[in-house]
């Protein structure tokens, strides 16, 4: 089974941090009011301490609201026009998607207001005063005081209820997994949290369930002998999931020439509401049919009722396994959806370099040269770190790309 992915990666230090300083050069050369608010909000989340799940949440409220202020004003897209909201032609759009930025962003992340404020009142000081700047602040506040009030019950504070399965005086874990309570919420482009829950996984007793098993017992434990030292860069760079890891490739199409400010604020708007179902789904999918994590069942590998499945008693993931379910892998619907919104957005235009940079990977930087091959080294990371079978990723891959379609169909449709 040849597992190598598609990818290039900078080595030596000194050739990345000239590869990391011309790309922000080039960046900032390309960079417009929404990739410049999205930088940092991706940076306000998580100095909030938020995880994927809440950080993904609000990352799409604050997107949403700025591209519906944007496109009252231009009416580029007049089949996504938000009901109720109208401004002036001449508004200000740059004053519109920071107000929108400012109003969400102020409210989800109440310990970043300081920061958040200051990064608004740089960003009005550098548009011209007059009517047409009042007209677009005005249109954003009004914009996210809907979007906010659309989605203030959409099940995100709902009480966590979670249930540890246990018989009466017999110890477990005492820690509570991540955001049970995250299937409850209203999707933003799905009809439900369930529309694309899929089957079980393979019976522990298949020739399927045999074969992940030993897999990622081989290549995803702390000391593996056939992991190579290349697919423990990929494991550890996809440790991390909060939004910036999956921003950063955005901004590679993003940035290219010749786009504009409100078509991305579409395209951020398709992809951060991707993203947030993608973890409604995933999560809704996980709760249902709770299935143990590789740590666990390798550990218990002579329980399964398989004769292919050996046991290993002290065996350890090279990744900290996270808490939740294992199956299906959160990461892969993630970049699946990023990937189907993103090549939808490329068509059949030029392809550019998709890029990105990790904090678990000490700020490494990572290259694909196409949406396929950064879609499928995510898929691969969570087997070289002994978080996910592979199975598991399929399934994750699927549904990522079935969601993505949906935010194709409903924001990027002309």
């Amino acid at each position: 089974m040849n597992l190598t992915p598609l990818f290039t990666r900078t080595r030596d230090t000194a050739r990345l941090a000239l590869c990391t300083s011309l790309l922000v050069a080039a960046a900032a050369a390309q960079a417009d009011a929404v990739t410049d608010w999205n930088l940092q909000a991706c940076q306000w989340v998580a100095a909030a301490g938020l995880v994927t799940q809440p950080a993904s949440r609000v990352m799409a409220i604050s997107h949403t609201a700025a591209f519906e202020a944007a496109n009252a004003i231009t009416r580029r897209y007049p089949g996504l026009q938000a009901a109720g909201l109208s401004a002036p032609p001449g508004a200000s759009v740059d004053a519109a998607i920071a107000a929108a930025h400012h109003a969400t962003l102020g409210q989800l992340l109440p310990t970043q207001q300081p920061a958040i404020t200051l990064a608004y009142r740089k960003a009005l000081a550098a548009i011209a005063d007059g009517q047409a700047k009042d007209e677009g602040v005005a249109v954003g506040e009004r914009a996210a005081q809907q979007l906010l009030a659309r989605r203030a019950d959409d099940g995100a504070n709902a009480v966590e209820t979670y249930r540890p399965l246990t018989t009466p005086g017999r110890w477990v874990a005492t820690t509570i997994p991540s955001t049970p309570q995250w299937p409850q919420r209203t999707p933003w482009l799905m009809s439900s949290a369930a529309q694309f829950r899929p089957g079980p996984p393979p019976a522990l007793d298949s020739e399927r369930w045999a074969r992940d098993y030993n897999e990622i017992k081989a290549l995803g434990a702390r000391q593996s002998k056939l992991r190579t030292p290349e697919q423990t860069d990929i494991a550890r760079f996809w440790t991390t999931t909060l939004p910036a890891i999956y921003h950063g490739v955005v901004r590679g199409v993003a940035e290219q020439p010749g786009r504009d400010t409100v078509r991305n604020a579409r395209l951020y708007a398709a992809v951060t509401q991707a993203i947030d179902d993608g973890m409604i789904a995933v999560f809704d999918a996980k709760y249902h049919h709770g299935f143990w994590r590789p740590i666990t069942a390798i550990r218990n590998g002579d329980t399964d009722g398989n004769a292919h499945t050996e046991r290993d008693p002290s065996w350890l993931p090279l990744i900290d396994t996270p808490m939740h379910p294992e199956y299906p892998c959160a990461h892969c619907i993630q970049a699946a959806a990023v990937g189907a919104v993103l090549q939808a957005e490329i068509g059949s235009g030029p392809v550019p370099m998709l890029s990105t940079t990790s904090v678990s990977a000490n700020g490494a930087l990572r290259q694909w040269p196409g949406v396929h091959a950064f879609v499928r080294e995510v898929g691969h990371a969570r087997i070289y770190g002994g978080a996910h079978f592979r199975f598991s990723t399929e399934v994750g891959l699927d549904m990522g790309q079935r969601i993505g379609a949906l935010a194709v169909q409903r924001l990027l449709a002309e």
